[in-house]
């Protein structure tokens, strides 16, 4: 093992190391690694889901399913005829649940509306006792020209 403890000459002066010193980079680098390989099959697991999967059915409209329409302004339409307020949304529903087989009922959304209005006509099926609620939706203007 040798010791460098001055100069050759005598001087006394050191000489100026100009290099840089990579071995505590490497370090450094070689720990990251370690802890993103650790660490990144913790963080992609989840719960398992069955998932649904995405079909486009079109709409089957039977003369028994409930049609309700919300304008870009909120308004609730029980198909043509307006509805004053949720509560006589609700009393209209309830008769509708009480049948056998229960109808399904159609939410026809305008891209416009808040989402708030929406809700608001799923909570009252909710509160009347329908279990069948769905969304009425067009398809792209591409797709529809493409009839997929």
């Amino acid at each position: 093992m040798a010791m460098n403890v001055g100069a050759a000459d005598g001087s006394g002066e050191d000489q100026l190391n100009n290099t840089i010193n990579t071995t505590p980079l490497v370090d450094v680098m070689l720990v990251l690694l370690i802890i993103f390989l650790i660490t990144i099959p913790v963080v992609t697991q989840s719960i398992k889901l069955d998932l649904p999967k995405e079909r486009n059915v079109p709409t089957q409209t039977k003369p028994e399913n409930i049609v309700i329409a919300v304008n870009r302004d909120g308004e609730v339409y029980w198909g043509l005829e307006r509805m004053p307020d949720n509560e006589a949304l609700v009393a209209r529903l309830k008769v509708e649940a009480v049948k056998e087989p229960q109808p399904e009922v159609h939410i026809r959304g305008d891209s416009e509306v808040r989402y708030e209005a929406v809700g608001r006509v799923v909570v009252d099926c909710q509160r009347a006792g329908i279990f069948k609620v769905g969304f009425i939706t067009e398809p792209p203007a591409g797709m529809a020209a493409r009839g997929k």
